[in-house]
C-alpha cells in the first residue's frame, strides 16, 4: 500500500513538472506576408491602444513572459535605449504580456519605460498571433516572440524564442534593411 502511494506521488510529480513545459497554441503562428490581426488592449495608463493607431508606421509587437523578471527587464531596457532609433525609422515599440495594467504600470515606473506595454491577461491577442503559452496551474507565461508589422499592416518578419540581450539590435537591423538598407548603428550595453 505504501509502495503504491509512493509511485502515485512520483507520477503526480512527473506530470506536474512536464506540464510546466507544455506549450499551448490557439492558432498557428503568423507568417510574413499575412495580415496582422487588429487589436485593442489597455496600456500601462489604462488607455486602449490599437494597431489601427499606427497605420503608416512600422510596429514592433513583442510578446514577453513576465514584468520585472531579468530577461524581460533586459529586453525592455534595450528597446527603451533604442527608442530614438525606432522613431528615426518611423517605428513604434509595443510590448505584450499576460500581466495586468497595474503590473505594467509598476514595471514602467520602476524601470522608466516610456513605450506602451499592453495587458492581455485573457490572451486574446497572444492567441491571435499564435504565441505559445507555457506554465503550470494558474501561472502562465507568453513566449518571447516578436512580430514586425509593416506600415501597410502585414507581418514583415517574425522572431521566436529571441535573445533579450541582442533583440532590439536585430529588430532595428531588420527595419533598416526593409526600409532600403538605411544604416542603423547598434549600441551594445
Amino acid at each position: 500500500m505504501l509502495r503504491n502511494s509512493l509511485w502515485l506521488m512520483l507520477l503526480i510529480a512527473i506530470v506536474a513538472v512536464c506540464s510546466f513545459t507544455l506549450k499551448a497554441r490557439a492558432a498557428d503562428p503568423l507568417k510574413p506576408g499575412e495580415n496582422a490581426p487588429g487589436f485593442s488592449l489597455p496600456s500601462q495608463e489604462g488607455t486602449p491602444i490599437s494597431l489601427a493607431q499606427f497605420k503608416g508606421k512600422w510596429v514592433v509587437l513583442y510578446f514577453y513572459p513576465k514584468d520585472m523578471t531579468s530577461g524581460c527587464t533586459i529586453e525592455a531596457h534595450n528597446f527603451q535605449r533604442d527608442l530614438p532609433k525606432y522613431t528615426e525609422l518611423n517605428a513604434v515599440v509595443l510590448g505584450v504580456s499576460l500581466d495586468t495594467v497595474e503590473s505594467h504600470k509598476t514595471f514602467c515606473t520602476k524601470d522608466s519605460l516610456t513605450f506602451k506595454l499592453l495587458a492581455d491577461p485573457d490572451h486574446k491577442i497572444i492567441d491571435a498571433y499564435g504565441v505559445p503559452i507555457s506554465g503550470m496551474g494558474s501561472v502562465k507565461f507568453a513566449h518571447r516572440d516578436t512580430f514586425l508589422i509593416s506600415p501597410d499592416g502585414k507581418i514583415a518578419k517574425v522572431w521566436t524564442g529571441v535573445n533579450p540581450t541582442t533583440h532590439s539590435d536585430d529588430v532595428l537591423a531588420a527595419i533598416a534593411g526593409l526600409n532600403g538598407n538605411q544604416k542603423v548603428e547598434p549600441k551594445r550595453m
